[in-house]
């Protein structure tokens, strides 16, 4: 005989709408604690809480909710993932301006794309909204929905901060770091530079992905002379900034600092997350794999900042980052033997999931 539980997940399918918004509100807390009982026949009551991202606004809630719990399930995760016709219903619902459960959709999304096979949103295209002022391609939606959604102008019910986990995992994939650093037809911006400037915002899970994304995308090493340079991406004073704290500088340092790291105002703070300014000192040491990155970086005095984020900050790993970039900065180039550099390029070529 079925256990009361095993019933209870019967009941997702069930006509009446009463009984299914019961089941799955009262299956909630059991998608986290024994996933399993929604795992039999086949995963068969995945395939009908997939069909219920459809349903009432309040049933749909729950539903999404109990998925996003249970894509961290491997097996779940694959098949969730890997339906394209599910994919493009959340995509399609997302992009409402009046979807109730949008943050819960970009919550969904966030873990769908941890799937490989979830890169290949890159390549969808749907109508997009006339109030976002986007075009067909679907990454390039969700780009606009985070910046134009963060504080609820798009959809008072959203602010989409969890799209930024999507982007930080989608960028480990060559083609789509390409594309967020590619200039779009439809409104001449280069993707990246539309994020950059969450790396300050309150939000902790938006600031923490901007900057996983950032990072990702700085992997690819021949495009970094348009993340240096001012009138391209120019993602420097955004990667400065929120490790930078108060401190008082030498004039002469500070005066060859980039304008919009001088004469910070006496409140100004460090971000609070010793993981995200990691996150930003290994950004920078990947803008060291060129001559011109480390000659840069010199001459806007780099060093004096992350000599006082390293004293400041007491994280293991902030100051084992900090220590590895202060070994490139002040080396003498002349005497770098060929190769020098390899071994510490090495350990930070990961890509670090949010």
């Amino acid at each position: 005989m079925p256990t009361e539980l095993e019933e209870l997940v019967g009941f997702i399918a069930n006509p009446n709408p009463q009984v299914r918004q019961l089941a799955v509100q009262n299956l909630v807390p059991f998608s986290l604690e024994q996933p399993q009982i929604f795992k039999t026949e086949e995963l068969k009551p995945i395939k009908h809480l997939k069909l219920l991202v459809r349903d009432q606004p309040k049933i749909a809630e729950y539903v999404l909710t109990i998925l996003v719990n249970l894509s961290g399930d491997r097996e779940i995760l694959e098949n969730l993932a890997t339906d394209d016709k599910f994919i493009d219903v959340v995509l399609l619902f997302i992009t409402s301006p009046e979807e109730p459960n949008a943050n819960l959709l970009a919550m969904l999304l966030a873990n769908l794309a941890k799937w490989d096979s979830f890169k290949n949103i890159i390549e969808k295209k749907q109508p997009p909204p006339e109030t976002l002022g986007s075009d067909e391609l679907i990454l390039n939606q969700l780009m606009d929905l985070f910046v134009k959604g963060a504080d609820g102008s798009f959809n008072k019910h959203a602010d989409y901060d969890y799209l930024a986990y999507v982007f930080a995992d989608l960028a480990k994939h060559e083609e789509i770091r390409q594309h967020f650093i590619t200039r779009q037809d439809y409104d001449s911006a280069v993707p990246l530079t539309k994020i950059r400037v969450f790396t300050e915002h309150k939000s902790d899970v938006r600031r923490k992905g901007v900057a996983s994304t950032i990072k990702n995308v700085a992997f690819d090493v021949p495009s970094h002379p348009s993340f240096l340079a001012e009138d391209e991406i120019n993602i420097l004073p955004y990667v400065l900034l929120p490790i930078m704290g108060s401190e008082d500088y030498d004039e002469d340092d500070m005066l060859a600092m980039l304008p919009d790291l001088q004469l910070l105002p006496p409140d100004k703070q460090r971000d609070p997350d010793p993981k995200i300014v990691q996150t930003h000192v290994e950004t920078l040491l990947l803008l060291t794999s060129s001559r011109e990155g480390r000659d840069l970086m010199r001459e806007i005095k780099v060093y004096p900042i992350i000599r006082e984020t390293h004293l400041r900050v007491n994280d293991e790993g902030v100051q084992e980052a900090c220590e590895r970039l202060v070994q490139v900065l002040m080396r003498d180039e002349e005497d770098e033997a060929p190769g020098a550099r390899g071994e510490a390029e090495d350990d930070d070529m990961k890509i670090v999931e949010v």
